[in-house]
């Protein structure tokens, strides 16, 4: 892959991403499993960990907001291969910060997450 065929997966990659953190998208499960690869897991700051179905309970439950979007800083994004990005950022969900990585892969109907998993974040400026 070229330099720039690796910054446009990068960037397709970033804007699924932020579409996912979205309140409008996360309100809507057929949005959210458009993104969601159907082998997708995540381990979430709590320890817990979720699938494409037990994670839409979470999108849907109104834990993301339009008056308090997360807010998301230190985006960067690798190819590790061709269809495959790795995602790292650092989100503050109305005070519960985490450091967050996501793997998206290229599926014949788009980029979907595949793996996200989030740290707790003490201290972080």
């Amino acid at each position: 892959m070229t330099d720039d065929e690796n910054q446009r997966a990068v960037q397709a990659a970033v804007h699924a991403e932020l579409r996912l953190l979205d309140p409008e998208v996360r309100a809507r499960p057929d949005l959210v499993l458009e993104l969601l690869d159907p082998e997708f897991t995540e381990v979430g700051v709590s320890g817990r960990r979720w699938d494409a179905t037990s994670i839409l309970t979470v999108t849907s439950g109104g834990s993301v907001s339009a008056e308090s979007p997360v807010e998301v800083s230190e985006m960067s994004g690798t190819v590790l291969a061709p269809g495959i990005v790795h995602l790292t950022y650092f989100a503050d969900n109305q005070g519960r910060r985490a450091w967050r990585s996501s793997l998206w892969r290229l599926t014949e109907t788009g980029w979907r997450v595949y793996y996200h998993q989030g740290t707790p974040a003490a201290g972080h400026d």
